[in-house]
């Protein structure tokens, strides 16, 4: 067995330090389910000495030019490029994709966003424009609070804390305590960058009391949070008791309506790729296919054709296309809505049951055919490689099924027309749509609708929810 590494310490005021607990949390491989580190279990004393430090930094930080903070970010995307294998190498072990997906998904992509974070540092026109005798200016909000999940852990750290930085603020960071150790790693770099102290704190531990005091805390502006819609509504509860602003990019469960002149080959292909991907652990991932009644037999053979080619194996072997879940948790949680699909009279055309590990919180492709609205699979969030595929009647009541949901994240649309997608893509209530396999974008602005979220992350648009608006009179 592997040495369990200590990361017990909480990142304040430029330091690491102890925790005023000392308990402490098991970080457990999801291929091996062995532990591979502990990190520290943050209190509410923390978070209370975290906000402190990024307080007293605020002043200085905000008061720096825009390129001054670009110049620190720019050191930081510097040193996180040079350290690309190591990086992915520590959060594939650390949440369970495998290396040739973690490499581009979970490191490049976020790697790109600090690049671009620290470039609109130093470009974004901060005194943007008048309106007759007034002058309209966008200054940092202030203390962020940052909650992140454990799915895309590094990606998610990176679009709220180099965002707030960019903007300004000064920030206390609660990482995922499920899969953490990637945090660690570039908050080592930011480090060794030279970050000012206090402009970036980290304390980990538990939702309930660490992301708690983070939401209530009286000298924190503004909380942003990535996880689940009732851990978020929770968070927004919490955060209005002192009417500090509220980010929340929160579930999903998206739509890939498949129209009747589409290539249905090649949208239901690219529809499976954009629901197993992170082995289904993505919340804008296209779990509802919607196809026409008709050819619903034909979408579903070619689905569990195509799905069956998404081998489960260990994140290290160069085949593999689904890594481990999570947690022995949420593998649970998958396998029990598989069961009530079942239960429920949806056919199951592949059974990600059968997958034949012994060890690792594994689940295989799954795919649902003949799947009604009403049946829990086409309704909640699963968060596990399970496609729900349900026939509508025309293309009226392909929309009316995609926007009968609480959420409204993502989604997608296929046709020949590529004037006819998009017409219909405008029609979806939901905050991203892919037309015909469109690339995913990471300097649009991303965020959800409904039940999926408040706010917008990435790009300028997430740069400015780390701004308030003045107007100055002259």
């Amino acid at each position: 067995m592997s040495e369990v590494l200590d990361r017990t310490k909480i990142y304040i005021g430029g330091q690491w330090v102890d925790s005023d607990c000392d308990g402490s949390i098991e970080v457990v491989d999801p291929a091996t389910e062995q532990v591979i580190a502990t990190v520290a279990e943050g209190v509410v004393s923390d978070v209370d000495r975290a906000v402190a430090a990024a307080r007293a930094a605020f002043p200085a930080w905000s008061a720096l030019s825009g390129a001054e903070r670009a110049a620190y970010l720019g050191k930081i995307s510097s040193l996180a490029n040079s350290r690309v294998d190591e990086l992915t190498a520590t959060v594939s072990q650390d949440m369970g994709m495998p290396l040739s997906l973690a490499k581009p998904v979970q490191i490049g992509m976020p790697l790109k966003n600090i690049a671009a974070y620290a470039a609109l540092a130093g470009t974004y026109d901060f005194d943007d424009q008048e309106i007759g005798n007034a002058l309209v200016v966008r200054e940092p909000i202030g203390v962020v609070g940052a909650i992140t999940p454990w799915n895309y852990p590094l990606h998610q750290v990176v679009l709220k804390v180099f965002a707030a930085l960019a903007a300004g603020c000064t920030v206390v960071l609660k990482p995922t305590e499920v899969a953490p150790l990637i945090t660690y790693a570039l908050v080592d770099i930011v480090d060794e960058a030279g970050l000012p102290p206090g402009v970036l704190n980290v304390v980990s531990g538990y939702g309930p009391v660490v992301g708690e005091a983070i939401a209530a805390h009286p000298d924190v502006d503004m909380v942003s949070f990535t996880g689940s819609t009732r851990a978020g509504k929770r968070v927004a509860v919490v955060a209005a008791e002192t009417v500090k602003k509220v980010a929340l990019e929160l579930g999903g469960k998206s739509a890939n309506l498949i129209l009747d002149d589409a290539d249905l080959a090649a949208a239901v292909t690219e529809g499976v790729g954009k629901c197993f991907l992170n082995s289904g652990q993505t919340c804008t991932a296209l779990t509802r296919m919607l196809v026409p009644a008709e050819r619903l037999p034909e979408a579903a053979s070619i689905a569990a054709e195509v799905a069956k080619a998404y081998t489960v194996g260990l994140p290290s072997e160069p085949g593999s296309k689904l890594g481990p879940l999570v947690s022995g948790t949420q593998q649970q949680r998958v396998i029990s809505y598989i069961d009530k699909g079942v239960a429920e009279g949806a056919e199951l055309t592949l059974d990600g049951r059968e997958h034949g590990f012994t060890t690792g919180y594994f689940v295989g492709p799954t795919v649902f055919s003949n799947v009604t609205e009403d049946m829990t699979i086409a309704r909640e969030e699963i968060f596990g490689p399970v496609l729900s595929i349900i026939g509508y009647q025309d293309e009226d009541d392909a929309v009316r099924i995609a926007n009968n949901s609480e959420y409204g994240l993502s989604g997608g649309v296929w046709s020949g027309d590529p004037a006819r997608a998009e017409a219909v893509a405008r029609r979806i209530r939901t905050g991203q749509v892919f037309v015909n396999g469109g690339a995913f974008n990471t300097d649009a602005p991303f965020g959800g609708y409904k039940q999926s979220g408040i706010g917008r992350e990435a790009g300028v648009f997430g740069l400015e929810e780390f701004l308030e608006i003045k107007t100055i009179l002259r």
